[in-house]
């Protein structure tokens, strides 16, 4: 039987020689950027293979979290949806789900977000505008009547709220004869990344993270196949992140949240496999599919390493995708698509597990019904047609993509590092580390564009026959129609919450909110008392006011 033999490397005065050829040919660009000219074999391939790379499902899981990946289960498509009003929500949905989308994902409008009912002075102007506004039982049944429960899973991406808005679709849910223990999803209830990056948070942080580990200890014990945590690295990344930054600080949260769930007393081996993740896709392609493979391998040795959980699943990171907003352009707005499609294959070669493409006309508005068919017509054509589906990690072992994994990693790691020493995610949050970083990178970006080192076609570069649009395209000339939502939607939302006060049992609501701030104030477990609040008429604003007087409201810091 012939021995195998060795890869041969290159001869050193070879590479030497393109090197001095290539610099001569390019000049200046020789130099500099995120990535060397061109990366070469490692000086131990076996051993890098086996402790770096290895197969698919396996330690350290770089080239992905199952043997078969897609070859054995697609990832799920799933389109976030939410605009108006519940009832034209629920529309969508349907829509969706009859081209083919395996899941239901749900924008909240920032009323709902940030706690207040729609009829409250502050919620004027912004019911249903960039999500679905949801006060009432009633208002989620609209959301979900005729919605098969039982078969599709449910991504909700709400924060400081979830508490709430996982009660209300435990309780409609349970009216349609789905019990609580084979509801399917996600709820994010990320609430450390809103200090940092979008800002939907009510309470200060130790109170908010309290909330969330309630959620994740009612799930773990009643909802198992329910994902109860999806710590985000996306909106991170839409305010100004680097790929490094997006995966030290995510990483760093997980950790924070996984130390509070110590705390609880809860088994990480039984928390760990239903905590999930949830990145953007942006526009740099192979940095993106590196930036996937690294996030993985640096968890698998974060969860061994420091948490100790014994559990092969425990140490797999799943994670959902969204192609980057922050890239789609009102300018040329059909360029989109192409931005889109690259995301998104970046995204499927990195490993998602779930994926959302965002619609050619999300800089203008609200998608319209065919731009949102055409964003996942994208996800079918590169599941059915593209072919990158039939192997799994089928870029493992590229010397570009290696190096890059690498270098993420190792920049993650000495992140993690200086967060380490600070204390921890949620010290680091509050004296503004996280968000002075993103700041000054999302400066630097913006200098770099404004010099067109960085170009955005059609933006500062290629500019000429960009077309012209408007918001009312029934006005004539070319133009790019987009969604709208009415005033007349918003005020039929404030009648309807208006309507269901009066009409429902006015003791029994305020003998559950009055049960569920006592026992709030006694340290219990929140959800059951929610859960019954929802259930006695109380809405959204009610519950989340009884948490604002206990707790207060968080006033963002000023440290940068």
């Amino acid at each position: 039987m012939a021995r195998s033999r060795r890869p041969v490397k290159p001869p050193v005065r070879g590479r030497e020689r393109w090197e001095a050829d290539a610099r001569a040919a390019i000049g200046p660009k020789a130099e500099g950027g995120r990535l060397p000219l061109l990366v070469g074999p490692p000086e131990d391939p076996e051993a890098e293979f086996l402790q770096r790379i290895g197969y698919p499902g396996s330690p350290p899981y770089t080239r992905g979290i199952q043997p078969t990946m897609y070859r054995g289960r697609l990832w799920t498509f799933r389109q976030y949806s939410g605009f108006g009003s519940a009832a034209a929500t629920n529309r969508r949905f349907h829509f969706l789900l009859a081209g083919g989308q395996t899941g239901l994902s749900v924008a909240f409008d920032l009323p709902t977000q940030n706690g207040y009912d729609s009829d409250h002075d502050r919620a004027v102007g912004e019911v249903g505008r960039c999500g679905v506004p949801i006060a009432s039982l009633g208002d989620m049944r609209t959301l979900f009547r005729g919605l098969p429960l039982d078969r599709a899973t449910v991504s909700m991406t709400i924060n400081a709220t979830a508490p709430i808005l996982t009660s209300l679709l435990v309780a409609v849910a349970e009216e349609n004869g789905v019990p609580r223990a084979r509801l399917g999803g996600t709820v994010q209830n990320d609430i450390l990344k809103e200090y940092v990056a979008r800002g939907t948070y009510i309470y200060p942080p130790v109170a908010s993270l309290r909330l969330a580990v309630d959620l994740i200890e009612f799930a773990t014990r009643e909802m198992p196949q329910w994902n109860y945590i999806s710590v985000s690295g996306y909106h991170m990344r839409e305010a100004g992140a680097t790929a490094v930054q997006e995966v030290a600080f995510t990483i760093a949260n997980a950790m924070a949240y996984v130390r509070a769930v110590q705390e609880r007393g809860l088994d990480l081996d039984e928390f760990l496999p239903r905590l999930s993740f949830f990145f953007s896709s942006d526009r740099n392609f192979l940095e993106e599919i590196a930036k996937f493979r690294a996030a993985r391998r640096l968890w698998a040795s974060v969860v061994e390493e420091t948490f100790h959980a014994r559990g092969a699943r425990s140490k797999q990171l799943r994670f959902h995708t969204q192609t980057a907003g922050s890239s789609l352009t009102a300018q040329q707005p059909e360029l989109n698509v192409v931005r889109t499609t690259l995301e998104a294959l970046a995204a499927v070669l990195g490993g998602t597990q779930s994926l959302h493409t965002n619609a050619l006309d999300e800089a203008l508005g609200l998608p319209t019904e065919p731009s949102a068919r055409l964003a996942l017509r994208t996800q079918q054509i590169l599941a059915e047609e593209s072919g990158v589906a039939n192997t799994a990690d089928p870029l493992g072992g590229a010397y570009e993509i290696e190096y890059l994994t690498d270098r993420i990693e190792r920049e993650a790691r000495e992140y993690l590092a200086r967060i380490g020493e600070m204390g921890g995610a949620l010290p680091a949050i509050e004296r503004g580390f996280f968000a002075a970083e993103i700041a000054r990178e999302a400066y630097r970006t913006a200098r770099a564009r404004e010099a067109k080192e960085d170009v955005v076609v059609g933006v500062n570069e290629y500019v000429e026959g960009n077309p012209r649009f408007t918001l009312f395209p029934e006005v004539g000339g070319r133009g790019v129609a987009v969604q709208r939502v009415s005033p007349a939607e918003e005020r039929r939302q404030v009648r309807s919450v208006r309507r269901w006060r009066s009409e429902r049992d006015a003791a029994a609501t305020a003998a559950a909110l009055e049960r569920l701030e006592r026992g709030t104030s006694a340290g219990e477990n929140v959800m059951p008392l929610v859960l019954a609040g929802v259930r006695a008429g109380a809405t959204l604003g009610e519950i989340a006011d009884v948490w604002r007087r206990l707790f207060g409201e968080h006033h963002p810091s000023r440290a940068f």
